[in-house]
């Protein structure tokens, strides 16, 4: 992992308590959803705000409207270095990326620059669930949040999943746990977030349009770590290599460390330490020395495998958070899923239609078409973000009758994946999901399942995956 450079871990204590933010010129990069509620917060607290972004006053008029109210400076349609060296702190966005020259420049002239996330959970001091990996982030949220709830425990969850963090401090409510989904965008910045639990779900390759390399998305990945305790407790996937790798990590070895596991045979292993292991139709749960639970999994309602990881993993989650061995047990036999993540649409003349929207990535798409024995039509594409298809290969030529492929990346897919199944390059999205239902035949199941982000057509994964569902009832 990198060095985590000295002078600036000084400099982010200038404003270590929320009484200190009164009086600071902060500039907020990144006029969206995120840069809205940190500009409310600042403002709360007495700081001189300024916000500034690339894009145009036309292109942010539903922003612009959520501030123009507020008493701060708005700089649109680029960056100014004046801008920039007149304040003294400047915090990201996650949409920031933080490779643009204007934030090395500011650097280099004194100013300080972090991330949105590691400004704000600074002031956090609840107990804290921090959830990352590739996938499967969000359905862990959801079951961690309802195992929770339902045992009476008072839960905020935000992050990158529900609201930004700052509005936990807007909302003025304290709660019991914080939950919150962290994504590799916002944890680029993170030298002192401390969570009490942190859970990895998976590692796969993912956002390179972002990262440098596969290295610097994983490094990114690993900051969660960086300030593990003997206190704090690592949830790891013992099914995945790379998750596993991350358990020979020092900063990781500093806390306790729970795997979970689909197979029966690490069963003596886990039980040895500590963790949650698939045995048939139960987990077998082990998290103190005389604290031994299994759970039935028989009423389970989500597709796919990966659900029974996320279903563990939630599990060692709300260890010491105060869930109840009745609560998660009621989860369990309750939960649905998440709208967008394998979602059941229709049948329509015998075949089943599937949304997986928020599939942005190959081993998204990967666990999808493992929910499936077989006659898959497979719908994919969205921005090309420089991904390899080829591990699909075997999964598409078993499974997949034809692909039809749209949007930016579809001459990609096309090539490693063109070979293996009947394929269709199509022009839009609409003509896509028919050209699906016209290829489909009694039996058969439409899955979106796009392996790519959406932003080459729509605004975000929701917005593609309500098209779709609109599409598809739209059908006769």
């Amino acid at each position: 992992m990198e060095d985590v450079n000295a002078t600036q871990a000084l400099s982010l204590k200038k404003i270590a308590k929320l009484t200190d933010i009164k009086g600071k010129k902060v500039l907020v990069v990144g006029l969206g959803r995120t840069g809205v509620s940190l500009c409310h917060f600042l403002l709360k607290y007495g700081a001189l705000v300024t916000i500034s972004d690339h894009k145009s006053k036309a292109e942010l008029a539903h922003y612009i409207e959520d501030i123009e109210k507020l008493d701060l400076k708005v700089e649109l349609g680029g960056h100014t270095p004046k801008t920039f060296l007149d304040n003294d702190v400047i915090i990201m966005s996650p949409g920031i990326s933080p490779h643009l020259k204007i934030f090395d420049y500011a650097k280099n002239n004194g100013v300080e620059v972090t991330g949105e996330f590691e400004f704000i959970a600074q002031f956090l001091k609840e107990p804290t669930i921090a959830v990352t990996g590739t996938n499967g982030k969000t359905t862990t949220i959801a079951l961690i949040n309802e195992m929770l709830q339902k045992s009476g425990v008072k839960v905020w969850v935000g992050g990158n999943y529900g609201a930004p963090v700052s509005e936990y401090f807007l909302q003025g409510e304290k709660a019991d746990v914080v939950l919150l989904e962290v994504s590799s965008f916002m944890l680029e910045h993170v030298m002192n977030f401390s969570p009490s639990n942190v859970v990895f779900t998976n590692l796969a390759e993912n956002h390179l349009d972002r990262h440098k390399s596969m290295e610097e998305y994983v490094n990114a990945k690993r900051r969660l770590f960086l300030n593990t305790n003997p206190q704090t407790i690592s949830i790891l996937n013992a099914d995945d290599h790379a998750v596993l790798e991350l358990a020979t990590d020092l900063s990781v070895q500093r806390g306790a460390i729970y795997y979970f596991s689909r197979k029966p045979s690490l069963e003596p292993q886990i039980m040895e330490i500590f963790g949650a292991v698939q045995l048939q139709n139960e987990i077998k749960v082990r998290t103190g020395v005389d604290d031994t639970h299994v759970y039935s999994i028989r009423k389970v309602k989500m597709k796919g495998v990966h659900a029974i990881e996320n279903i563990m993993a939630a599990i060692l989650a709300t260890t010491r958070m105060g869930a109840t061995k009745e609560g998660v047990q009621k989860t369990i036999d309750s939960f649905t899923g998440l709208e967008h993540r394998l979602e059941y649409v229709r049948k329509v003349g015998g075949v089943e239609f599937y949304n997986d929207s928020k599939a942005t990535n190959v081993h998204s798409v990967m666990r999808a078409l493992k929910a499936f024995d077989e006659n898959i039509v497979l719908i994919m594409g969205g921005k090309d973000t420089g991904l390899n298809y080829a591990p699909l290969r075997e999964e598409v030529r078993r499974k997949v009758k034809s692909l039809i492929v749209v949007g930016e990346a579809k001459e990609r897919i096309n090539r490693d994946l063109g070979d293996f199944s009947e394929t269709f390059l199509i022009g839009t999205f609409e003509e896509a999901v028919h050209m699906a239902y016209s290829k489909s035949r009694i039996g058969d199941r439409v899955l979106l399942s796009p392996g790519a982000s959406s932003f080459d057509i729509f605004d975000d994964y929701r917005e593609r995956g309500n098209s779709f569902k609109k599409i598809v009832l739209g059908l006769k």
